[in-house]
């Protein structure tokens, strides 16, 4: 090995070691940073649909069969038996990629109310503690929330931190299709707060579904367990690792069940879940806005398909977080770096790490082009 090498090692020994102090400095130690344990695996209530044989015989199982197999199985049945197969089993037909669409809002409809109805005769237990009874009435009532009139719900599990996906606008008879895929401390209770509206998945999707005038469909996927704060869980792939292979499902599913390739746009530590996925991912374009990394050295290591763009802006505080990848920490080249080969999106007018989709920026006419394949 000659000199040359040994100096590249030092320098990103030199960085590793800086993207360290900047997460413990900005957190006050690692320990502000929860360790997050992902949840993987199919959905709640497989047990009872891989024991089913009575309702329409052998059924896909969700651990196995891709998305293609799930919905060309769903298209082999009758109308009645899909909504009897929603009603014996909500949290897997609500959940299941590939299944239709509609009949997936329909389940999880149904999954929500026996979570709301699960949860209410939690917190009216009084041999539970306070505590576990106040969790129990916080998740009944963002149950009722989700099941007001108008939402479309097209994936809910309750278990863990909660995950979640919402659709805006028609899903099913959309030329076009986008998916958002969020960074930290986004989960069921999270992903639409109204507090700092535009880095949640909700408002993203809100924002580009208006700015595109209704002509795509917009998905607000929190489909992986993202990590809490800054620390181990945010320095490194391990939570993206565990939710990528959820990803590809989830955007398979969706092609699977006859939407178009989507734009999938994919904020902060959200990119490092995208840039893992690349290569699975049937989409047209992926979007990384406020990345630390991608895992990947450039475009042509992300094995895709799609057209790759990448956006950030001077007040992003994402910048300042080393771009390196070693000893398991960091996330590799910043993909707004020219040397990297993403189209760079205009972003002078957003403002932090969450302002992309505010209303009126550069950034959020130039996400709007791209998700109805307007942008050259």
């Amino acid at each position: 090995m000659g000199l040359s090498f040994w100096k590249r090692r030092g320098r990103r020994t030199v960085a590793a070691a800086t993207l360290t102090a900047v997460v413990v400095s900005g957190t006050a130690g690692w320990a502000s940073g929860q360790e997050q344990r992902p949840l993987t695996g199919p959905p709640p209530g497989t047990a009872s649909w891989r024991a089913d044989e009575a309702t329409v015989g052998r059924l896909p199982d969700p651990a196995t069969a891709s998305p293609s197999q799930v919905a060309s199985f769903f298209r082999g049945l009758s109308g009645s038996e899909q909504h009897k197969l929603a009603a014996r089993h909500p949290s897997v037909v609500g959940n299941l990629d590939g299944a239709p669409i509609e009949l997936r809002y329909e389940a999880n409809a149904l999954a929500l109310r026996a979570e709301r109805t699960r949860a209410l005769a939690e917190a009216n237990n009084r041999t539970l503690g306070e505590r576990q009874r106040d969790a129990a009435r916080a998740l009944a009532e963002r149950c009722s929330e989700l099941l007001a009139h108008g939402r479309r719900i097209l994936a809910f599990d309750p278990r863990g931190r909660g995950q979640v996906a919402e659709v805006y606008g028609d899903l099913p008879s959309a030329d076009h299709v986008s998916v958002i895929v969020p960074g930290s401390d986004i989960d069921l209770g999270t992903f639409d707060r109204t507090t700092d509206m535009y880095g949640t998945p909700a408002g993203m999707a809100r924002s580009l579904h208006r700015a595109t005038g209704g002509r795509t469909a917009v998905v607000a996927w929190v489909g992986y367990t993202t990590p809490v704060g800054l620390g181990p869980d945010a320095a490194t792939g391990r939570l993206a690792e565990a939710g990528a292979p959820r990803l590809a499902r989830f955007v398979q599913g969706l092609t699977a069940a006859g939407t178009p390739k989507p734009t999938v746009f994919c904020h902060s530590y959200g990119s490092v879940v995208c840039g893992l996925t690349a290569s699975r991912l049937p989409a047209s374009d992926l979007v990384a806005l406020g990345s630390p990394g991608l895992r990947a050295d450039s475009v042509a290591d992300l094995h895709t398909r799609a057209r790759v763009w990448a956006a950030r802006d001077a007040d992003d505080w994402i910048g300042k977080v080393p771009n390196v990848e070693l000893f398991g920490l960091g996330h590799g080249a910043d993909p707004t770096d020219p040397s990297f080969g993403a189209r760079r999106v205009p972003a002078a007018h957003a403002k932090g790490h969450t302002g992309y989709f505010a209303p009126g920026t550069d950034s959020l006419r130039a996400f709007a082009r791209i998700a109805t394949g307007d942008a050259s």
